[in-house]
């Protein structure tokens, strides 16, 4: 579908690594599938692999690279016990986009299921309520005008102020005090800790971004492409947004990756479409050429506690090796023996 952009108004996202470059691919298509009429913006670094770079050309209209900045704050990000969030410095960039009037930043594991243009008519600065301060903003979802000066002034009160929690969220709280407050639907946080349920039951069809805080990303999860749901323990609201965020991805994302990008991303897939046969098959002929050996499925061999090549199944270790994208495919981790398990666990 045609849509005429307003080329002077931009959604702006950040991909520190290629994990969150998935994130923002995610991201940008969702955005798409609304009929946005704004730009699209992501911001890169080095660590983004040129392969995906490519595809982010294709959905976003403007990508720049830009260096990390890292707020070298060690002992607050320790309080949050989430040292990355020192790079989401990196963030303050967006407002050297001066080509721009106005944009609306989102984090890269947001994903937009209603249109949100309206959200370019707020000023600067616009943002919604974090669930575990309210007094304060979340800042993975505002909306804010570029500016060098606001840039430089910026890295000045980091400099001179820091961030009361390490990270960009403290450090903008604390730069813009008197903050506009936007409804909760357009920054809505899935994590079960934070989330009131019986509120979301009340007004899920009103969302209109989801945000998937914390560490364990969308990407993490196993999904299950035969029955379109995520596998493993999440909450029925938040298996149910995980779901829509998998749907975006294999349907949009996913058929255009290549082969060198699906192996080393943390893509969990299980089915038994031909699809991922054949995504199976081309990594056992990988393997095959560079000299591994892999084991032949055993009916009934994924059985928890049984120890198969090494690994002891259900162990830490094996959790890693699935993390790490180190999947037997063909051996322990075939999905005739996951099927296996799983038809065990029923029937007890």
């Amino acid at each position: 579908m045609n849509v005429t952009r307003v080329h002077d108004e931009s959604y702006v996202t950040l991909a520190t690594n290629e994990n969150y470059a998935l994130g923002a691919l995610t991201l940008g298509q969702s955005l798409r599938n609304t009929n946005t009429n704004r730009r699209l913006t992501v911001l890169i670094t080095t660590e983004v692999p040129q392969l995906l770079v490519d595809q982010l050309k294709s959905v976003y209209d403007f990508v720049e690279l830009v260096d990390v900045l890292d707020s070298q704050d060690s002992a607050n990000l320790a309080l949050l016990k989430r040292p990355e969030l020192g790079v989401t410095f990196t963030k303050l960039h967006c407002w050297r986009l001066t080509q721009y009037r106005k944009c609306v930043f989102l984090d890269s594991d947001c994903l937009v299921l209603h249109n949100v243009d309206d959200l370019f008519n707020s000023e600067e600065f616009s943002a919604v309520s974090d669930i575990g301060w309210p007094d304060c903003f979340n800042s993975g979802v505002f909306v804010f005008r570029p500016s060098l000066d606001t840039y430089s002034r910026l890295l000045d009160f980091a400099v001179s102020q820091g961030s009361f929690d390490g990270g960009d969220q403290g450090l903008l709280n604390a730069f813009y005090p008197n903050w506009n407050r936007l409804s909760f639907v357009y920054n809505m946080t899935t994590n079960a800790s934070y989330s009131y349920a019986p509120a979301y039951k009340q007004f899920k069809n009103t969302v209109k971004i989801v945000h998937f805080i914390g560490a364990q990303k969308p990407w993490y999860h196993t999904y299950n492409l035969d029955t379109q749901n995520v596998i493993g323990n999440v909450t029925v609201h938040e298996g149910d947004l995980i779901n829509q965020w998998w749907r975006v991805f294999t349907q949009w994302v996913l058929p255009h990756l290549n082969n060198e990008t699906k192996n080393r991303m943390r893509v969990q897939l299980v089915s038994r479409t031909p699809l991922v046969e054949q995504q199976q098959s081309q990594l056992v002929q990988q393997q095959e050429q560079q000299g591994f050996h892999q084991e032949q499925p055993q009916e009934q061999v994924y059985a928890t506690g049984k120890v198969v090549g090494g690994v002891e199944i259900g162990s830490d270790v094996h959790k890693q090796k699935w993390e790490h994208g180190q999947i037997e495919y063909t051996g322990r981790d075939a999905f005739a023996n996951i099927q296996a398990h799983l038809d065990a666990q029923i029937k007890k």
